[in-house]
């Protein structure tokens, strides 16, 4: 066997060698000592089948030890960012069902077999952690706008998709494991949460959202979620997904705002002319042909994206085929 193979069969010895378990409990943490020790027992407690791993992210107190000392397996990802933590977590660990939750005790325990339930029948490709429909988010979280933003991701994401989350920013979700191999995590920070929730609306998986209740972090711990730049990093992330997936909408409606601007500055140099077969503002007229041009341009590039995205749907749905397969 020459060396340009020999990787590439070890590599795949290796992926035969992983245990596959049934339920696999991702908890990423971040200075999260005050609560990672009470998150982990109760979910062995309401989960005992489970593997329970916390995914260490340069935290500076005592959260691996608490964690591995509490039973969970404990590993370490020197990259900064929760989306970089999930993402090394997909790609490392293999399960029937991924059931996601932060370290920070917010989020009952109690609910988990609701969420996996439908994972492992069968019935959902995705389940997320409803907070917002009972109440328990509004009256327990204090920290500002943050009920604001949420509101905001969902309409947006309603407005663009068609599809209407009660709770899109929630961190509490199960993943079946064709989702989990199958999607390409791209944020870095806490957009993931917005990122899963268009994705399995983009690709058609199947969704179910489970009520829970919600309680705010306990005394002594801080959230680590900047209201303005992360809220600000969610919205970009959400307009950027929006046009890689949604290409032809997108730019049909760039079209529409820099053809109405375009109207705006013709119309008066039009009726002008028609009145006096005469242009005396021709600033105005140039004006108004590069935003119709503009326009044009971008409805073309909106048709030639929206065949790149379709042909790319194509070979997504190809690779879900391919990776079912491989699970049997």
């Amino acid at each position: 066997m020459n060396n340009e193979t020999y990787p590439l069969e070890a590599a795949r010895a290796a992926a035969r060698s992983k245990v596959t378990e049934r339920v696999a409990v991702l908890i990423p943490c971040y200075n999260e000592e005050i609560t990672i020790g009470k998150v982990v027992d109760v979910f062995r407690r309401e989960l005992p089948e489970a593997a329970i791993y916390v995914y260490d992210n340069n935290s500076s107190d005592r959260t691996s030890e608490i964690a591995r000392a509490h039973g969970a397996i404990v590993r370490f990802e020197p990259r900064q960012g929760k989306g970089v933590t999930v993402r090394q977590m997909f790609r490392d660990i293999e399960a029937d069902c991924y059931l996601l939750v932060d370290g920070d005790d917010t989020y009952p325990a109690e609910a988990a077999r609701d969420l996996i339930e439908p994972i492992l029948s069968g019935e959902a490709d995705m389940t997320v952690g409803d907070r917002l429909t009972n109440g328990t988010y509004a009256r327990e979280n204090t920290r500002a706008f943050h009920n604001f933003g949420n509101n905001l991701v969902r309409w947006l994401i309603r407005l663009m998709y068609g599809y209407g989350f009660h709770d899109v920013m929630t961190g509490y979700r199960a993943f079946s494991r064709l989702f989990v191999k199958t999607m390409p995590v791209l944020s870095n920070g806490f957009q993931i949460e917005c990122e899963v929730s268009i994705q399995a609306v983009d690709k058609r998986w199947r969704i179910r959202e489970i009520p829970i209740d919600y309680r705010d972090r306990p005394a002594g711990s801080t959230s680590k979620l900047s209201t303005v730049s992360d809220g600000m990093r969610v919205l970009m992330a959400v307009g950027s997904l929006f046009k890689d997936y949604r290409p032809l909408k997108f730019f049909t409606l760039v079209a529409i705002l820099f053809g109405v601007a375009g109207l705006i500055a013709g119309v008066p140099v039009i009726v002008e002319y028609l009145a006096t077969s005469y242009v005396s503002r021709v600033p105005s007229a140039i004006l108004a042909s590069a935003l119709m041009f503009c326009a044009a341009l971008s409805l073309c590039t909106g048709v030639i994206l929206d065949t790149v995205a379709k042909n790319e749907r194509k070979r997504w749905e190809l690779s879900v085929y391919e990776a079912q397969e491989r699970a049997l």
